[in-house]
């Protein structure tokens, strides 16, 4: 990460505030709490008594360490939304340190809440988005390098994928404090209970063996 601008880094992830997708809130901190013991109810968490808040609420150091990539996406995604990070309560953002190893890919997903901001820290990536039926499905696609950044709207399809023969590194800025994940191979092939094999072969023009083979895979998830 040396050399790297991280006032850059700081720009892209206050953007994301910027875009913010939550309400805004009503009081300066709400620290989720799970204890609902004397505390208020406010954007799906539990808040702790400001007086009580510390520093610490506000600390978050899951970042420190480069995530497993040992596993078939050859991908690891470390989030920090309020699940993790509870002095995100209210605030309308997050973020996601997504490691990757040579070939990794952060396959197709959407977050159906937030917008996200994607920063190179190191290596490659080809990255890209689907919009919606409305325009046609199309594709944007860019191969990103080590300072660059992307935008990803939000709800729509999106993935990342490292191209490069050495690990990659990114960060990203979500425009919610809990911009929740679909992965969509997992979704639709990896449902419980599982989709009836009817549906999946009309929609996608395959016959029932290609079906009941892909509801088998284990469908893995980096998150």
């Amino acid at each position: 990460m040396k050399s790297f601008p991280v006032s850059l880094l700081i720009l892209a992830l206050a953007t994301a505030t910027a875009f913010a997708y939550d309400p805004s809130p009503l009081q300066d901190i709400c620290v989720a709490i799970d204890d609902p013991k004397s505390a208020v109810f406010v954007n799906g968490e539990f808040c702790k008594d400001p007086k009580q808040a510390n520093a610490d609420d506000f600390t978050f150091m899951g970042f420190r360490k480069p995530g497993n990539t040992a596993n078939p996406l050859g991908s690891k995604v470390t989030p920090a939304t309020v699940n993790e990070f509870p002095g995100l309560n209210t605030l309308g953002i997050s973020a996601a340190r997504i490691d990757f190893a040579p070939g990794g890919l952060n396959p197709p997903h959407t977050h159906p809440r937030g917008t996200e901001v994607l920063v190179v820290i190191e290596g490659t990536l080809l990255v890209g988005f689907v919009t919606s039926n409305q325009l046609n499905n199309t594709l944007f696609t860019k191969v990103l390098y080590k300072g660059d950044v992307f935008v990803f709207p939000i709800g729509l399809i999106h993935f990342q994928l490292n191209t490069g023969k050495t690990p990659a590194l990114a960060f990203a800025g979500l425009s919610s404090q809990n911009p929740g994940v679909i992965t969509i191979a997992n979704s639709v092939f990896g449902a419980k209970p599982p989709i009836s094999a009817d549906v999946l072969t009309k929609a996608f023009q395959v016959d029932k063996k290609t079906v009941d083979y892909l509801q088998a895979q284990f469908w893995y998830d980096n998150n």
